[in-house]
């Protein structure tokens, strides 16, 4: 029996319907980039995905009538695989006229926008965005907000949420909620890059009242509003609330994410219940997996250290290299992959710099030598391998020599604060520059990070030096250093 083309599109559109529903709690399947010979389907996930993407290319060479459904089945195929760049392939191959322009910009910005191409994203939701009303286009809004909030120094993201706000017209309260989340996100950022602090101070304010109106336009049940109005007021140092709202998201997801018991510990430790601190992070370790420990143990010892518990913190950083040392040769052989593990170089070099700040602090400096050998052979240009051979040159009495590895490692990385901060402090010491030159080194520092109190108390000790003119400044930053001293956790909140 000889079927027409059409019949035969039916069937395969059928049965890859069959297949895809059936094949949902397969493994995500590892497609290849393009539809050649090579392709064996491994799975029902797999050979649907394989059917339908025939048939779309039949529409596309008008072989077959065009069966609008066919993209739909793809586009949840693919989304359910994670295979978010071939799906905006996809949707970029289609014909003109197969999808409303509108629709396609909007659907091919949030392919990008979760594969992290936040830029790509917001150009193509710019193009929606040039014309018609804005109530109208109030995902679209929403979606370029997410956008420059995942690009945190992109300030646009605030006019999107403000404009979403303004056309929302009593609609949704769940939507009106997510546009002042979004705002009060953007502000934040703005508040953290602001060059004024008038503009700090003022974006920081709206910040906490438009992510609190986000809070109860959700009624208190949306863990994202929840996490960055913790995140909020712990970053302004109010440490009670921020403690209410993260025992609130911890409670409310059932201790399941990993970034709020986190949040938690370091704010007890902000709030030097260490204790406390170090029993949260002992239940988070208890409920997450080996190999996903890393950030948990790196604040478990820093907790530990802040004690003075200097032999303790050594054991628990050397359990943490263990099992970074484990999961790299599991993923060399294959063995283990995971995309939230891509940042394992980094937290091991970080782990051997705070090894070598401890051993420094114990007066154990050949220890603290060898780790910074060992950042050294994985990164040979790392800004926190000299910034520690200056520590360690320092310990011993090496200003100049000190004072040469801070800027090696200011010239590798020039954000480094403390490396800014140390080169201050040496130049000072040594007094052969002007205190003006010592003082934009920490005022740089400053910028960077407006809560480093090393920083505050070095420029009051720098005011101090110039005499009666400036002992109001330097009073001022000796009471903002104490303050956030204070209330400095072990490890910044964010």
């Amino acid at each position: 029996m000889n079927l027409d083309g059409e019949t035969v599109a039916r069937i395969q559109k059928k049965f890859a319907v069959f297949l895809l529903y059936s094949g949902c709690e397969a493994r995500p399947p590892n497609l290849h980039s393009q539809l050649d010979g090579s392709f064996v389907p491994r799975n029902n996930m797999e050979e649907a995905i394989l059917l339908l993407m025939i048939l779309l290319r039949k529409f596309n060479l008008k072989r077959i009538e065009r069966d609008p459904s066919v993209i739909h089945h793809l586009t949840f195929a693919l989304a359910m695989s994670g295979q978010l760049i071939p799906l905006a392939g996809q949707f970029e191959e289609l014909l003109p006229g197969v999808l409303d322009k509108r629709e396609w910009l909007y659907n091919v910005a949030l392919c990008y926008l979760a594969e992290e191409d936040d830029l790509s994203a917001l150009n193509l939701l710019k193009q929606i965005l040039r014309a018609g009303e804005d109530s109208d286009h109030l995902k679209e809004l929403l979606l370029a907000s997410k956008a420059c909030v995942e690009m945190s120094s992109h300030t646009e993201g605030a006019s999107y949420a403000r404009r979403a706000i303004a056309n929302m017209q009593g609609g949704c309260e769940q939507m009106a909620g997510v546009a002042e989340l979004l705002l009060g996100v953007t502000l934040s950022n703005q508040a953290r890059s602001a060059i004024s602090e008038t503009d700090r101070t003022a974006w920081q304010c709206e910040a906490l009242e438009v992510l609190g109106n986000a809070d109860k336009k959700m009624h208190g049940k949306d863990s994202r509003a929840l996490y960055s109005l913790s995140l909020e007021n712990a970053e302004q140092r109010k440490l009670e609330p921020a403690s209410f709202y993260a025992k609130k998201l911890v409670k409310l997801e059932a201790g399941s994410e990993l970034r709020s018991w986190l949040l938690l510990a370091r704010i007890l430790s902000a709030q030097k219940q260490f204790a406390d601190a170090e029993t949260i992070v002992d239940a988070a370790l208890d409920q997450t997996g080996k190999w996903s420990q890393g950030d948990l143990l790196r604040t478990k010892a820093r907790i530990q250290a802040a004690q003075g518990q200097f032999r303790v913190a050594v054991e628990t950083y050397t359990e943490l290299l263990a099992i970074i040392q484990l999961r790299t040769k599991s993923l060399a052989a294959g063995i283990y992959s995971a995309k939230g593990n891509k940042d394992d170089k980094g937290l091991e070099i970080e782990t051997w710099y705070d090894l070598a700040l401890l051993y420094l602090g114990m007066a154990q400096w050949r220890d603290a030598e060898v780790c910074v050998l060992k950042i050294r052979s994985i990164s040979p240009y790392s800004a926190l391998a000299w910034h520690a051979t200056g520590k360690i040159y320092e310990a011993k009495g090496l200003t100049k020599e000190a004072l040469g590895a801070f800027f090696r490692a200011l010239d590798l990385d020039p954000k480094h604060v403390p490396s800014l901060i140390s080169i201050a402090t040496v130049l000072r010491q040594l007094g052969d520059k002007p205190l003006s030159s010592v003082r934009c080194f920490l005022t740089d520092a400053l910028q960077l990070d407006r809560t480093n109190h090393v920083a505050w108390f070095n420029l009051g000790l720098l005011y101090k030096e110039e005499g009666s003119r400036s002992a109001v400044e330097a009073a001022e930053c000796f009471q903002a250093s104490a303050f956030l001293e204070e209330t400095a956790p072990v490890e910044p909140f964010r």
